[in-house]
């Protein structure tokens, strides 16, 4: 091992451990007297219901942990999105769920929260897996209404989605463990099945003080709308049940009846570990992200056996499109080679950049990969297509197209791991969220933004600097470098991985050592979901 290996793993390794410690922050969700307050109510916390379903809960996976991160801070935050939303296995049954945290804000529902919510929607609908919400929320937070009630993707999409679902014929299991309230009271009622838990879950549309205003009746919240009334009287609940523990049992017997799933047929033999030591990827990654290094190392890292069946070697070079398996899984790998290359020409191509002749590549790989119903696989380190009068004059734009024509309209599972940059419409071309990855994650060392911090700031420096002059003002080098340094602090911040896991760009930061176990789940979920859509470019540029 170099000396560059050595820094390039002290580095990567402090990312990690600083994403664990944040981890840890995040997961304590409202505070430990939030906490107290709800272990004293009789309750668990929405974490604590998600374990107890699971068979395996350290083996779940957790999307979205940082929803909501540095958001909404004169509200007090919102850890999370105030919502817990999972992946795993109950009773061998691989379901999503989705909790709402009674310690944030008692469960309410911010901008972000709803679309958290819509998310793990997606993922049932995509891979028709069942959907389980354990209900403990007091309804849309109010002061903020008017970015979460009216649109496409607000509130009210989530109970479409209810009802969609349910035309699918995927499950979908409620339990309402604390409040229930207004229009959030139709989540559990448009479930297949729904359970109440005597004295300390409620189901209304209209509180005790909000019937007292609204038609003078005064009536007590549980007499309203609690257990014995939905499961006696309105018929509204299926299960009455004692307490929390007895609501979840309830919901594993249930899951425990599902019938099997259909299936893809995605490929799958026996899994093999990679032959190459896996924490080698730390020591691989440069530290400096203008630094080269051979992506093919990082992907040796992470197949089967260290094995790959490379397509176009020889062409192409600065994308590689390869066959391995990944857990037993066939996949199909398309990864930005970091490293300078030479075409046929002789020619010296850049590492992480995109080239007519890699797009080109690509876009047949994917077609492959589609017509033997393999996954994709994408690993980001792009920093964009190349620029200049050569490639322009070559089609780049062209054969740029023709690559995302064919992520646009692939129709077998695609994931995508973002490993260092994700610049401009290289994010795009490399199934960036807004081509509908299956699941999307990022390593801690990624960076999502249009272009690179150091480029960014200077245009935007000009940009300010020539604003100002022509209000007058004289520009000196001082007050030159601290504009530049208030534009790089503000654009570094907006290109980190957290503030794209806070909004949703990702599903989550991970350990890159966990890459294998997130695609390997993903590829379970996405075969229990048969493909209906043949492949069809379109029409694309030739």
């Amino acid at each position: 091992m170099d000396v560059n290996f050595n820094i390039n793993e002290d580095h990567n390794k402090l990312l990690v451990s600083q994403l664990k410690k944040k981890l840890v922050l995040v997961k304590k969700g409202g505070g430990k007297e939030r906490i107290a307050k709800l272990h004293a109510a009789g309750k668990m916390t929405a974490r604590e219901r998600i374990d107890f379903l699971f068979d395996e809960p350290e083996k779940a996976l957790e999307i979205g942990a940082f929803t909501g991160d540095g958001m909404y801070t004169e509200q007090g935050g919102c850890p999370s999105g105030g919502v817990i939303v999972k992946i795993g296995f109950i009773k061998g049954t691989q379901c999503i769920l989705v909790a709402n945290d009674a310690t944030v804000k008692a469960g309410a529902w911010f901008p972000i929260t709803a679309k958290k919510n819509l998310r793990a929607q997606e993922i049932a609908m995509e891979n028709k897996l069942p959907i389980i919400y354990l209900v403990d929320s007091a309804g849309v937070f109010l002061p903020m209404q008017d970015e979460i009630f009216p649109d496409k993707e607000h509130f009210g999409r989530i109970f479409r989605n209810n009802a969609i679902m349910s035309s699918m014929g995927i499950t979908q299991i409620a339990a309402v463990m604390g409040s229930c309230v207004a229009g959030g009271a139709y989540l559990p009622i448009m479930s297949d099945e729904s359970i109440i838990v005597n004295k300390t879950g409620s189901i209304f549309l209209a509180g005790s003080y909000l019937v007292k205003a609204a038609i003078g009746e005064l009536i007590e919240n549980e007499k309203l709308g609690g257990a014995t009334t939905h499961t006696e009287i309105s018929g509204v609940c299926d299960y009455k049940a004692e307490d929390d523990k007895d609501a979840l049992n309830t919901i594993i017997n249930i899951v425990d009846k599902i019938g099997d799933p259909q299936c893809a047929g995605f490929n799958r033999i026996e899994s093999q570990k990679p032959k190459e030591q896996e924490s080698n990827v730390f020591g691989i990654l440069p530290k400096e992200r203008s630094a080269q290094y051979d992506m093919k190392k990082i992907i040796a890292c992470m197949v089967d056996g260290s094995e790959m069946q490379e397509y176009k070697a020889n062409y192409g070079k600065t994308l590689i499109c390869a066959y391995a398996r990944i857990d037993g899984w066939a996949v199909g790998i398309v990864a930005n080679q970091r490293k300078v290359v030479k075409n046929a020409k002789g020619e010296m191509q850049f590492g992480g950049v995109i080239y007519s002749d890699s797009a080109d590549k690509a876009t047949r790989f994917i077609a492959n990969c589609n017509q033997k119903k393999i996954p994709l696989v994408f690993l980001q380190d792009v920093t964009g297509f190349m620029v200049g009068s050569k490639s322009e004059h070559a089609g780049i734009i062209k054969d740029g197209a023709k690559m995302v024509n064919a992520v646009s309209n692939s129709v077998v599972p695609k994931f995508t791991i973002v490993i260092g940059n994700s610049y401009g419409a290289g994010n795009y071309a490399m199934c960036g969220k807004a081509y509908d990855p299956r699941l999307i994650v990022a390593w801690p060392s990624a960076e999502l933004a249009v272009m690179g911090g150091s480029q960014a700031a200077k245009v935007l420096l000009q940009i300010e600097t020539a604003t100002l002059k022509k209000q007058g003002q004289k520009i000196s080098k001082e007050k030159e470098n601290e504009i530049l340094k208030t534009i790089t602090d503000r654009y570094n911040e907006q290109i980190s991985p957290y503030y794209a896991a806070a909004r949703l760009w990702t599903d989550a930061i991970i350990d890159p050592l966990k890459s294998r176990h997130w695609i390997s789940m993903g590829i379970h979920a996405a075969n229990q979901s048969p493909i209906e859509k043949q492949f069809n470019l379109g029409v694309i540029q030739v």
